[in-house]
C-alpha cells in the first residue's frame, strides 16, 4: 500500500469522524435550542418523538444516581480512556476485516461525540429521539448512541462471522 494511498484512506477515516461526531453535535445543539422546555413532538403517527432528556447517566440512565465524582470517573475517565483504546486499535492494528475497522470507527464516533457533552455539560448527555408503537417506546437517545448502537452490532456481527472463518483480514488504512 502506498503512502498516498494511506493519507487517502486516513484522511478519509477522519472525514467520517468529524461528520460523524458534527452531526451528532449539530442535533445536539438544535435540540437544546429548540426542544428544550417544549413539549415532545410527535411525527409519523407518534412513531418518532422529538423530546428534550438531560441524561446523567449511561445507556437509559443506567448509573445516573451515583455520585458525581463517581460519575465523572465513570462516564468521562473510563469512556475517555475506552476511546484512546479504539482510536489506537484503528491507528496501528495492521490487519483488520473491513467490518472490525467500520465497527470500531462507529463507536469511537459515537464515544467522541457524547464525551463532549459529558465535558461540556457536567457529566450529562443532551438526549432527543424517541421511537416506538403505542406503549412500547424506546429509551430517549442521540445520534451517538446510535452510532454506538451500529458499531457495537457490526463488533458482534464481525465476531460471530470470524467464529465461522479462518479469514485473515485486510489491512483497511492500516499500512
Amino acid at each position: 500500500m502506498t503512502t498516498a494511498y494511506r493519507a487517502a484512506c486516513w484522511l478519509a477515516v477522519l472525514g467520517f469522524l468529524i461528520s460523524c461526531v458534527g452531526c451528532d453535535q449539530a442535533t445536539k445543539h438544535f435540540a437544546m435550542s429548540r426542544l428544550k422546555g417544549q413539549a415532545p413532538r410527535s411525527f409519523c403517527g407518534d412513531l418518532v418523538r422529538l423530546e428534550y432528556a438531560e441524561n446523567p447517566g449511561a445507556f437509559l440512565g443506567l448509573g445516573g444516581q451515583l455520585p458525581r465524582t463517581w460519575r465523572w470517573g465513570v462516564l468521562i475517565v473510563l469512556n475517555g480512556v475506552i476511546a484512546v483504546g479504539i482510536a489506537g486499535a484503528l491507528l496501528f492494528r495492521r490487519r483488520v476485516s473491513l467490518l472490525s475497522f467500520a465497527a470500531c470507527l462507529l463507536l469511537l464516533s459515537g464515544a467522541v461525540g457524547n464525551l463532549i457533552d459529558r465535558v461540556r455539560f457536567d457529566c450529562l448527555v443532551v438526549d432527543f429521539l424517541n421511537l416506538g408503537v403505542g406503549p412500547l417506546r424506546t429509551g430517549i437517545f442521540n445520534v451517538a448512541d446510535v452510532a454506538i448502537s451500529a458499531g457495537a452490532l457490526l463488533l458482534a456481527l464481525g465476531v460471530h462471522t470470524a467464529a465461522g472463518t479462518t479469514s485473515a483480514g485486510c489491512s483497511s488504512c492500516g499500512g
